[in-house]
């Protein structure tokens, strides 16, 4: 059982950034008539259900008909598209109200944007919210309300074969940037690829900026005051980041520009790479590839020995919510309130291989079990979803992408300050 305790401590390392996510401001303006008309009707229809995890398709299947036989009125279809299209055409598509009556967010700009545009139905006073740990749920709250809930506890950070790494040495892993250099430099000359990178999915590519900027920021919401001009991605502790991406460069696949992410996903879980750069989210996916071996997570120290502040990176993200422009709230609400049951709950969690925030689940996921530890450990909530513009939040993370890729970091970094300067 992981504990409330635990659960409650590892929401304490989010410390401001936590707040800030919680606090945003988009969120706070009125979303209009359609988000406060309640949850009154009948509870039947043929509901969409919106979210970006392919890969959970078939354990949502299994929820879908345990729920079925207590709503028989009620007919649930997925309607899932790739993570980055999701973020991209999400809001436009869900603003008609044919798809997504009940849908998902990802923490940061998807979340206050989908605010802005008074999509999200209030969940304040649904009985479902006490089902949740509430410093876990902040994500999902903006201008007083709880408009959605974060439903998946996931590490973004990169995925070990443990196994292949302690056959190599590597047992311990580095706790600084120059002996993890060492420990791919090691790695390769064994013939093992260090780090198997996305870099043709920026979506996934992303997620090691997380691990990478998280001792490296002058702040905690160093990200936030990016966005709001008070610092810059051409400042020194930004370019020592792209320096440190473009030291990566040897230690990736070949044509990493033009990897996808079930390529990289195959190259690990086929043991051809020890590492994979994206986060725990993505367990499942590889166990379904084949990988046999017990998998960990690691996240890159990029400060010298005893001067990181953060081990790892969380974040609370997926967050569900009940469109306001759905006719079918009222069974859009039974579902939402069907995933929150515990136990409902730990048949996603352990048939997902990520960790959840409903309290009371019981997990008996080896991968799970496995990543626990990380619940104990001092991790920062995930950076790169502080930004509330997705165009800046795009500049930044292609600026990382492009040097992995060959781009100059000093180059890149420019490119990215003009957008930012541009969107401001």
């Amino acid at each position: 059982m992981i504990t409330r305790r635990r659960l409650l401590q590892l929401a304490a390392y989010g410390g401001s950034a936590a707040a800030l996510a919680a606090c945003a401001g988009p969120g706070s303006s009125d979303p209009g008539p359609e988000s406060t008309s309640g949850f009154d009707g009948p509870v039947e229809g043929t509901l969409s259900f919106a979210h970006w995890r392919a890969e959970d398709k078939a354990v949502f299947e299994t929820i879908i008909a345990d729920f079925a036989k207590k709503n028989a009125k009620v007919t649930i279809r997925q309607d899932i598209s790739p993570s980055e299209d999701y973020q991209s055409t999400a809001l436009q598509k869900l603003r008609g109200g044919k798809v997504g009556d009940a849908f998902t967010a990802f923490r940061g700009a998807q979340f206050s944007n989908m605010a802005k545009a008074g999509l999200w139905s209030p969940l304040d006073g649904q009985d479902l919210v006490k089902q949740y740990e509430p410093a876990l749920i902040e994500a999902g709250a903006s201008g007083g309300k709880q408009l959605g809930l974060p439903y998946q506890l996931v590490f973004n950070m990169p995925l070990t074969n443990v196994d292949l790494l302690a056959k190599n040495g590597f047992a311990t892993l580095p706790a600084d940037w120059d002996s993890f250099l060492g420990m791919c430099d090691a790695l390769k000359r064994k013939g093992v690829t260090p780090l198997a990178f996305p870099g043709g999915d920026p979506a996934n590519a992303s997620q090691l900026l997380n691990t990478m900027v998280m001792n490296n920021a002058p702040s905690d919401d160093a990200f936030a005051q990016v966005e709001a001009g008070k610092l810059k991605v051409t400042d020194d502790w930004f370019l020592t980041t792209l320096k440190q991406y473009a030291q990566l460069r040897p230690y990736v696949q070949n044509g990493v520009s033009g990897t996808g992410t079930e390529a990289a996903q195959q190259l690990f879980a086929t043991g051809k790479a020890a590492l994979l750069a994206t986060g725990s989210f993505h367990a499942g996916a590889v166990r379904k590839l084949g990988a046999k071996f017990p998998l960990g997570l690691y996240a890159p120290i990029t400060v010298a020995a005893g001067k990181a502040k953060y081990e790892g990176v969380h974040n609370a993200t997926f967050i569900l919510g009940v469109n306001a422009r759905s006719t079918h709230r009222a069974a859009a609400l039974a579902w939402l309130t069907h995933l929150s049951d515990p136990a409902v709950a730990a048949v996603y969690a352990n048939g997902t291989a990520q960790h959840v925030t409903v309290s009371g689940v019981e997990y008996t996921d080896p991968d799970l079990k496995a990543f626990a530890p990380w619940l104990e450990k001092k991790s920062l909530l995930a950076p790169r979803f502080q930004f509330l513009n997705l165009d800046v939040r795009g500049a930044v993370e292609n600026a990382a992408i492009s040097v992995v890729g060959g781009t100059a970091p000093e180059k890149a970094a420019e490119n990215a300050q003009k957008i930012v300067d541009q969107k401001r």
